[in-house]
């Protein structure tokens, strides 16, 4: 292709037009802003754009561009894809677009040459967070149509901008930690929330950096694998409500409401504008050195565009047909996320920039997985129809870069599609739903539910075998960011969302909770006995079973949001990690952290396939089979290790509210068994360090109200 020197407009006075730059007609891959020899090369897709302009910003506080260049469509194009090539930049420098074209919303159209917009594949933005989402809306509220209607309000001073990133970064020989799945244990976190609170004592909360310095925190739990919710960069302060309890702004603190997919969170680096990048490639490598993967929660199913009067940010001016799904009324956005639009992920475009994206966390920035929100979505065709065997998704689990990665997904949406147990593709985990409520459902009492507890804890075989997948598809949890945390979990019979502004109708009305007595915090000691121990019950639980365990960060020290079971919106002490907390329920951090060491000790319970019957015999209380869908609520199984010689496991759970007396077998050795997990017992008989464990010889055992119990027998030497 031949080189061209498009028109330009450039401020006399600005240090970009005083550089020596010589503008080419440059490449239309690889999509972005990427530094080439002497200058950048920028390239950007627009189907249906009549005129595109390159902004260039001597600094990302300036309000207008210090040199705009026009594209010009004969020499700057490439089939559907507008190029430019600026030689006399590099690294640092910030730009952004104006896209026109036709604006018929009937259409699906809606360029508006007014709008600044962010490149969609910038690998850094900045100023996001002072981004005026009203002033990029244009929103007519008297139009009959309650619709956009065409601004022409220039939103050139309030919007974000990208940054051509530095690429060249020191990784010191990183390399993957690449955990089995039978060894991963996840522990789901919030960049700021687990350090921003005065109590964490790092140098630099709130941060990555600050992540960095609670490394030790997480060699000491025991964790393999943080998952971190989004970090792709959003405004937290796009939402204009008020808190009505005390007056003080509502912020999004969770993220899910992206804006650069590419590009990681700029507020959470320490080190000022720009340094997002280097800042977030540091943690990376520091938890890899510490034998720690990085898992993203990614949210792929709708933008910060919101629906039909959202602001218009980036894909909407950009082609607004082929990055979402639209109604028959193309003026309107199908709504699968329950956030006004929903991304056209399976369009050979879109597609493409998912993969893309994905590509370039592992490959530039070295994470080691991704949870997908809602990522039933991803599964849905042009018409937003659930499809088999959908492009994206195979795409992903069989892409030579990806299928070496962990792949998560929530296998459910806001549309009405529950996918758990059906996710297409074996290299898929899931977020096991149906776990976690039948395993809070038992614990808190409900009749009926033994056969249900005894296929989660074997790795849910009931949902994942007759697919030929296996224990590792099902992630495992009690609880996640949505919904209770443990502590409030064992406190609340209902949500109290009230701080949110949303009159307390935002949140799940289904917790499958309880009080115990009194709703909330109390100073009554015996029910903060039953609950110290039902959080103990669901720990042990979760770690006894096969299956991928995830914990919610914050769990293991009795983290509370108050009884907010979705706290999207407080970034606040609702949901900072108090860690003033960890020492208070010093008992519980011991509990958990022992039985992250127990089943790291014990193969049988992490093995990936799902136990034969010569491995697990279940039994009620009084040594007999269970009636799986009795009243009855209290089971017990027997575990024998074939594999090693670590000896069997018996295990008796008691969901009742009184104690129950189990039936225990003898031995199949010569050694007795011994007591290596009791939550009805205090600390440290709990979890009694090893070879300390009391040893058992009776033929009875009894369990007090709501407990369970772990007997061993020894295994041979050798």
């Amino acid at each position: 292709m031949s080189e061209s020197h498009p028109d330009t407009e450039s401020s006399p006075t600005s240090a970009v037009s005083q550089k020596s730059l010589t503008i080419k007609s440059g490449s239309p891959l690889p999509l972005g802003a990427w530094v080439v020899p002497g200058g950048v090369n920028f390239a950007l897709f627009s189907r249906h754009a009549t005129s595109v302009e390159l902004l260039l910003y001597d600094s990302p506080d300036d309000p207008y561009p210090s040199l705009t260049i026009k594209l010009d469509p004969v020499f700057n194009r490439t089939g559907e894809i507008w190029h430019v090539r600026v030689m006399g930049i590099g690294p640092g420098s910030c730009y952004a677009y104006r896209v026109d074209g036709p604006y018929r919303p009937r259409d699906g159209l809606r360029f508006n040459r007014f709008k600044v917009l962010v490149d969609p594949y910038a690998t850094a933005l900045t100023g996001v967070s002072e981004y005026d989402f009203d002033r990029a809306r244009g929103y007519d509220p008297d139009s009959p149509l309650k619709d956009l209607s065409f601004s022409t309000e220039d939103n050139a001073p309030y919007v974000a901008k990208g940054i051509v990133a530095v690429r060249d970064f020191d990784w010191q020989d990183d390399r993957l930690p690449a955990h089995p799945w039978s060894r991963t244990i996840i522990y789901e976190t919030h960049v700021r929330g687990l350090t921003i609170h005065p109590s964490s004592g790092v140098r630099y909360p709130g941060t990555y950096r600050g992540l960095i310095e609670k490394i030790p925190y997480f060699k000491e739990l025991g964790i393999t694998a943080i998952e971190l919710l989004p970090v792709h960069e959003f405004n937290e302060n796009e939402i204009k409500r008020v808190n009505p309890l005390d007056g003080s702004r509502l912020r999004n603190y969770w993220g899910y409401n992206p804006l650069g997919f590419f590009a990681p969170k700029e507020t959470y680096a320490s080190r000022g504008r720009g340094q997002q990048v280097a800042e977030f490639k540091e943690m990376v490598r520091a938890l890899h050195a510490a034998d720690i993967e990085v898992i993203l929660d990614v949210v792929f199913n709708h933008t910060a565009e919101g629906d039909e009067t959202g602001p218009t940010l980036s894909f909407r001016g950009i082609e607004n047909p082929v990055y979402y799904l639209l109604e028959d009324d193309k003026r309107r956005y199908k709504n699968f996320s329950g956030c006004g639009n929903t991304l056209n992920c399976n369009h050979p475009v879109v597609r493409e920039l998912i993969l893309d994206c994905l590509r370039h966390w592992v490959t530039e920035m070295h994470v080691d997985g991704f949870r997908f929100d809602l990522a039933a979505i991803l599964g849905r065709d042009e018409s937003g129809n659930i499809t088999p065997n959908a492009p994206l998704l195979e795409r992903i689990a069989e892409d030579p870069i990806l299928r070496g990665v962990k792949l998560i997904a929530e296998a459910w949406d806001a549309g009405g599609a529950y996918m758990v147990g059906c996710f297409p593709g074996l290299h898929w985990s899931e977020w096991n739903g149906r776990y976690r409520d039948e395993v809070r459902r038992f614990w808190r009492g409900d009749r009926g539910m033994l056969g249900l507890f005894a296929s989660r804890l074997c790795g849910s075989a009931d949902i994942y075998q007759h697919s030929g997948r296996a224990p590792l598809n099902s992630i495992n949890f009690i609880t996640c960011h949505d919904g209770f945390t443990l502590r409030d979990l064992v406190s609340y019979e209902r949500k109290h969302n009230e701080a949110n502004g949303e009159g307390n109708r935002d949140g799940s009305d289904v917790n499958f909770s309880c009080n115990y007595g009194v709703e909330g915090e109390t100073d009554d000691p015996s029910i903060n006995a039953v609950r110290l121990r039902q959080m103990k019950n669901m720990i042990a639980t979760l770690l006894l079973s096969r299956g991928v365990p995830m914990i919610l960060g914050g769990d293991e020290f009795g983290r509370t949001q108050r009884g907010n079971n979705n706290a999207y919106c407080q970034d606040n002490e609702t949901s900072w990690y108090d860690w003033r907390l960890l020492e208070r329920n010093r008992e519980l951090f011991r509990f958990v952290r022992k039985m992250i060491a127990f089943r790291n000790d014990h193969g049988v319970l992490r093995r990936e396939r799902f136990y034969t019957e010569a491995e697990v015999s279940w039994f009620d209380a009084n040594g007999n089979y269970p009636q799986w869908n009795g009243p009855e609520r209290a089971l017990a199984c027997l575990i024998r290790d074939l594999e090693s010689a670590r000896g069997d496991l018996y295990l008796m759970f008691n969901a009742e509210e009184h104690s129950v007396q189990f039936t225990v077998p003898p031995p199949a050795g010569a050694q007795p068994w011994r007591i290596v997990i009791n939550t009805g017992a205090p600390a440290p008989y709990d979890a009694p360090d090893s070879g300390r464990e009391p040893v058992f010889n009776g033929q009875v055992f009894e369990l007090v109200p709501r407990s369970l119990v772990v007997l061993e027998r020894p295994g041979h030497s050798g």
